[in-house]
């Protein structure tokens, strides 16, 4: 027999029923006892002086538990008395009080201890029998959160099944995000296809809109659309989204997240999401997603916010209009403008790729991930807090390339088509547009553009006069060639005059060859410059 499971208002019974005379037998066959039982405990009262006395005058429920347990202790199930892993008690006592379950004290005492031979199921035994002894802890208390009108709103999503996507044409799967405010318990609801950030801003912009204000503090999940870093200690800083933080800011609400692995710290909100799937989801069949957010729409006003709340016994939107709407901040002058905050590496090209375009930054910044603000019209790059340049938006597959964020001797060789060398050519002066024309034509089946790259950027270093002057002279000599044009200007050639072509013998259609590293360019007397 078991003190422990017999109810002690039985034990008066089976006394009242010995004093009136009654048989164990037929003790045991009205109070549906074994006749063993009844046996032993009558006994165990005989012993303690109990059974002696007036039939209207039992004894006391405590005195028949003390009484009981003296004489007839509570026998230990077998598994507890005979288990195999008794003499580690203490041990695994210990390993719980550091927080390890069952399979990791059983795995550690299988690796660490040679005699251990127990199973796991021992092991979950003595851990069981050890937390009912143990008691309940103060943590396992739920105290109930009495929230002020405007306080505090609590968000979160739920699976909502498939629904079709009339965009991609196909079914997918359907996320119910839920807004309730602490309160009035009046929430508001949508059907949307993702958790990215985009639709998490949006829907809380249709969340404030739809109550027409805005609650102080929200208390979302830790999913990464709100919390970038989650607080695993009361010490710790959860980090916001950056997106997520701009929304704050403009709105004026604050955040506070929930612990990780603790869903009941938003009770609320996980009331509501089941609450929405046992009644709207559960007989809507719809799968269209537009029919379906607006029939959600239609039962948030007609059936949800007029129900009676379980816990606050009054309407939600009566409680709302009466108390929580006034108490919550009103709604900004400008409506919060769709961003999102994305991080991007400069590539090679000192551009980064934000939705299929190209964007420059300054090329110091090579191989770093970048922030960047992204907006419908514009993209902010930054470095750090550091703002480097905003972009307007242009189409997927296009590039916006600042020049200076290039290297300054490289950032003119990404122009690769005729006409933009000529017009710079032609910029500078005829004589270097003749030039650039004969670089071009100097060989019908090798393109010459970066030879003609490098001298244009070249003469464009020097005065227009002494580019051109210089450009005449290689021409006159037929030097086509990046050194030799160099070496002119190097060599102050361009100032000297150029022979006087009628003693050179052109009408026999050649001219003299030479390499234009000699100093053949210059007359054989001493070089006057004449200014």
């Amino acid at each position: 027999m078991s003190a422990r499971r017999t109810d002690m208002h039985r034990l008066q019974e089976v006394v009242r029923l010995h004093r009136m005379g009654r048989s164990s037998r037929r003790i045991a066959r009205q109070l549906q006892m074994g006749r063993n039982t009844v046996q032993g405990y009558l006994a165990a009262l005989a012993a303690g002086g109990l059974l002696v006395g007036a039939a209207e005058q039992l004894p006391e429920l405590a005195a028949l538990q003390a009484c009981v347990s003296a004489h007839a202790p509570p026998s230990p199930p077998p598994q507890q008395s005979s288990s195999s892993i008794e003499r580690w008690v203490a041990k695994i006592e210990e390993l719980r009080g550091r927080e390890a379950g069952p399979t990791a004290i059983h795995d550690f005492l299988r690796v660490n201890e040679p005699e251990y031979a127990g199973s796991l199921s021992a092991v979950k035994r003595v851990c069981l029998r050890l937390e009912r002894g143990s008691g309940p802890k103060a943590s396992e208390v739920a105290i109930p959160v009495v929230t002020a009108p405007g306080e505090i709103a609590q968000v979160d999503f739920g699976y909502a099944g498939k629904r079709y996507d009339p965009q991609r044409g196909v079914l997918r799967k359907s996320w119910l995000f839920v807004m309730t405010l602490g309160f009035s318990r009046r929430s508001f609801c949508e059907l949307v296809f993702d958790q990215k950030v985009e639709t998490w801003v949006r829907l809380h912009i249709q969340a404030f809109e739809y109550f027409g204000a805005v609650p102080r503090v929200i208390v979302p999940d830790n999913l990464k659309a709100a919390v970038v870093r989650a607080a695993f200690g009361i010490d710790d800083d959860a980090a916001i989204q950056r997106t997520y933080r701009e929304l704050a800011r403009h709105y004026g609400f604050q955040v506070d997240p929930t612990p990780p692995r603790s869903p009941e710290k938003k009770g609320k909100v996980e009331r509501d999401v089941r609450y929405v799937r046992g009644s709207f989801l559960a007989t809507w069949t719809s799968v269209d997603i537009h029919e379906d957010r607006k029939a959600l729409r239609r039962w948030l006003v007609e059936v949800a916010d007029r129900r009676v709340h379980g816990t606050t016994k009054r309407a939600p939107i009566e409680l709302f209009l009466e108390l929580e709407h006034a108490a919550l901040l009103p709604l900004p002058a400008a409506r919060f403008e769709l961003l999102t905050w994305k991080q991007a590496r400069l590539h090679t090209d000192s551009h980064v790729q934000i939705d299929g375009a190209f964007y420059s930054a300054p090329w110091r910044f090579l191989h770093r991930d970048l922030w960047v603000r992204c907006t419908a019209h514009a993209v902010a790059i930054y470095h750090d807090d550091e703002h480097l340049w905003t972009h307007a938006r242009v189409a997927r597959g296009q590039r916006s390339t600042v020049q200076e964020h290039l290297p300054e001797h490289r950032r003119d060789l990404r122009h690769r088509s005729r006409e933009h060398w000529t017009a710079r050519a032609q910029a500078i002066g005829a004589d270097a547009l003749r030039l650039v024309e004969a670089i071009f034509g100097a060989d019908d089946v090798l393109l010459t553009l970066r030879r003609v790259q490098a001298v244009v950027t070249h003469l464009e270093t020097v005065p227009a006069a002494r580019a051109n002057a210089a450009a005449k002279r290689a021409l006159f000599f037929e030097c086509t060639d990046y050194r030799g044009i160099k070496n002119i200007l190097r060599q102050g050639l361009d100032l000297v005059p150029l022979p006087d072509e009628c003693k050179r013998a052109w009408s026999t259609g050649s001219r003299f060859a030479r390499r234009p590293t000699e100093s053949l360019f210059s007359p054989k007397e001493p070089l006057h410059v004449h200014h």
